[in-house]
């Protein structure tokens, strides 16, 4: 299924506790970006039709839906989609699902080595190496505690350059970075550049680092003693 960049495009971003949506005109790009903790499933819908009546549009007018796909919180992406395809389905709007991490290693754009890191809660991050100048993916998708990150073989830890909320933590990688973080104009500029398979919004999908997304009491009185 082709997107149609001709044509408006919509990008929805649920995946920390921001809401960000941006929509793309012929002539400007109308950006919703706020901190909403978890009333995202109360203000998404809202702030999507705001966006639309400031554009003089209608969802029919779409080209393509951007959605950030993980990974990242495991609710707000669960509403991400979920809008997406709603919004889509009765259209056949192709969905577009950009990796949450490839848009945070885009915050640091031609350099070779780049290390895109998240708050990922239970003590982890999510991350990802990545080569932005050449469009490469160096690693899997992980998710792990900060300080056991490794840079890539052949890669000295010189030559990471690193970025994301994982470096407002307590315990940031052990590599030299800052806490930028982007918002959905960036993924709608990804989109963009057509790296990204589009699909039917059936078949859209997210992507999922770690097979648990809640610890237990016991798991949880047991971490804090071993980090005590």
């Amino acid at each position: 299924m082709q997107p149609d960049f001709t044509r408006p495009i919509l990008a929805i971003d649920t995946s920390t506790n921001y809401l960000s949506l941006a929509l793309s005109t012929d002539k400007n790009v109308h950006l919703h970006h706020e901190e909403v903790g978890n009333q995202q499933s109360k203000m998404i819908l809202p702030q999507i039709s705001e966006l639309l009546v400031q554009a003089n549009l209608h969802i029919s007018d779409l080209g393509a839906i951007v959605y950030a796909k993980g990974a990242g919180a495991f609710t707000g992406l669960r509403i991400g989609i979920g809008i997406a395809q709603g919004l889509a389905t009765p259209f056949n709007i192709p969905l577009i699902g950009i990796p949450c991490q490839d848009a945070v290693a885009y915050m640091q754009p031609e350099k070779t080595c780049v290390l895109a890191a998240t708050d990922a809660r239970m003590g982890e991050v999510f991350y990802v190496f990545f080569d932005t100048q050449n469009h490469i993916r160096l690693s899997d998708y992980h998710v792990g505690k900060a300080s056991e990150i490794r840079q890539p073989e052949n890669m000295t830890a010189d030559q990471v350059c690193g970025v994301g909320n994982a470096y407002s933590l307590a315990n940031v990688p052990p590599f030299s970075g800052c806490p930028l973080m982007p918002t959905a104009t960036d993924y709608l500029a990804l989109a963009k550049t057509g790296r990204y398979v589009a699909t039917t919004p059936e078949h859209a999908e997210l992507l999922y680092v770690r097979d648990k997304i809640a610890l237990t009491a016991a798991e949880q009185a047991a971490r804090k003693q071993q980090a005590a």
